[in-house]
C-alpha cells in the first residue's frame, strides 16, 4: 500500500472518530422521560410532570437544551448531567434583577422552577403571590402593610404583588371564575379549577360559562348573562389588578406609595381586561373582554372595585333621583306656601 494511501487511510479515521460522537443520535424528551416522570426511579428532587412541562416556556427547547451533556448510558456511566445557568438565555433579565436588592435574597430558582415555569397570562395572581409566600409570610406582610395602607388584608389578596413591587406601569383587569368553598351562604370563595368547571360545562367548553357564542370574545352581554344566571350563585367573577408585562426589577418606587397611582388614575388606564380560564394542564388561557367592562361594577365585575375607575350605572340613577328629590322637596315645599299664602293672611301663619 502506497504511504499516501495509508496517509489517506488514516486521516479518514480520525475524522470518522472526530465526528461520530456529533453524529450520534440525541436523546428526545421521551427518553428522558421514561425514568424522570416516575418519582419513585428517580426520587421526588428529580421526578418531572410531563404534562406540565410540555406548556412551559421551556418545553420547545427539550431536555437537552438545557441539559446539553448527557450520554446514551445515563445514569449508568455515573456522570452528572450537565446544567445550564439561566443568564445563559436570560441575561438581560439577569441584568435587570440584579440591579434590585431583592436578589441578595434569592436566586431564579427560588422564585421559578425551570420545569414547571410559565409566561405571565397563563397564571393567576394567587399563583404569583404563592410564590412570594414562600420566603414571606402572608400574616407579617399584612401587619406591615397595615401600618399605612387601609385595608392591608383586601389589597394583598386582591392584587399581585409584582403589581406594586416592580416597575411595571400599564396594568390590565383579569377576570378569574371563583366559587364558594363549601355549601354556606357566605362561604369564602376560592379560585375554580378546570375540573370543577368542565363538570358543570358538560359537553361544552369551559369558556361557553361565559363566552355563549364560543368566539374568544366576551362581551358586556355575556357578562351580565353569567352575573344574572341563577344557576352561576355559586360562581363570581374576582377581578385583580396585574401587570401587563412583566418586568424583574423588584422594588417599591415612590408613586406606588401614591393612592393615586391606582385610584386616581382615571378610566382609560383600566378599561382593557381579560377573562383567565382554567386548562387541563393546570394554566390559564386569557380571552379578550370587551372594553368598559371594569367600569360596570354591578353588570361586569361585581367583585372588582376600585374608587376612581369603576362605576355602576343603577347607582348613577340612584344617586342622581335621590339629588333631584333632595333638590324638589325644599322647592316644591315652598312653591306650595307661596300658593297658599293669601289663605294664611289672617290666620297668623
Amino acid at each position: 500500500m502506497k504511504p499516501s494511501t495509508k496517509i489517506r487511510l488514516l486521516f479518514g479515521l480520525l475524522l470518522l472518530i472526530l465526528v461520530f460522537p456529533a453524529t450520534a443520535p440525541a436523546l428526545e424528551n421521551d427518553d428522558c422521560m421514561g425514568c424522570h416522570q416516575d418519582a419513585e426511579t428517580v426520587g421526588e428532587n428529580f421526578a418531572i410532570d410531563m404534562q406540565t412541562f410540555d406548556h412551559t416556556v421551556h418545553a420547545e427547547m427539550g431536555c437537552q437544551g438545557c441539559h446539553e451533556l448527557v450520554s446514551e448510558n445515563h445514569p449508568d456511566d455515573g456522570a452528572p448531567p450537565s446544567k445550564a445557568v439561566c443568564l445563559d438565555c436570560h441575561y438581560e433579565i439577569d441584568q435587570q434583577y440584579r440591579s434590585s436588592a431583592h436578589a441578595e435574597n434569592a436566586d431564579c430558582g427560588d422564585c421559578h422552577n425551570p420545569h414547571r415555569v410559565r409566561g405571565l397570562s397563563k397564571v393567576s395572581g394567587y399563583d404569583m403571590n404563592q410564590q412570594c409566600g414562600s420566603c414571606h409570610d402572608t400574616a407579617e406582610i399584612v401587619k406591615i402593610h397595615g401600618r399605612w395602607l387601609p385595608q392591608a388584608d383586601l389589597h394583598i389578596a386582591m392584587l399581585p404583588c409584582i403589581s406594586c413591587h416592580t416597575a411595571s406601569e400599564d396594568y390590565v383587569i383579569v377576570l378569574n371564575i371563583t366559587q364558594r368553598e363549601s355549601d354556606a351562604v357566605f362561604g369564602d370563595f376560592v379560585l375554580s379549577d378546570y375540573q370543577t368547571l368542565k363538570k358543570r360545562a358538560g359537553d361544552q367548553q369551559v369558556q361557553n360559562l361565559i363566552d355563549l357564542n364560543g368566539d374568544d370574545f366576551v362581551s358586556l352581554t355575556e357578562l351580565r348573562s353569567f352575573n344574572r344566571n341563577p344557576l352561576n350563585g355559586s360562581l363570581l367573577l374576582k377581578g385583580t389588578l396585574t401587570p401587563k408585562q412583566i418586568t424583574h426589577n423588584v422594588e417599591t418606587l415612590d408613586n406606588r406609595w401614591d393612592c393615586s397611582f391606582c385610584h386616581a388614575s382615571g378610566p382609560e388606564a383600566m378599561q382593557t381586561s381579560y377573562l383567565a380560564l382554567p386548562t387541563e394542564d393546570g394554566g390559564y388561557r386569557r380571552i379578550e373582554v370587551e372594553r368598559g367592562a371594569v367600569l360596570q361594577a354591578l353588570n361586569g365585575t361585581p367583585d372588582f372595585y376600585m374608587m376612581g375607575t369603576t362605576r355602576s350605572a343603577s347607582m348613577n340613577i340612584l344617586g342622581l333621583l335621590i339629588i333631584l328629590g333632595g333638590c324638589l322637596m325644599p322647592i316644591g315645599h315652598g312653591l306650595l306656601r307661596f300658593l297658599t299664602r293669601k289663605n294664611r293672611n289672617f290666620k297668623g301663619v
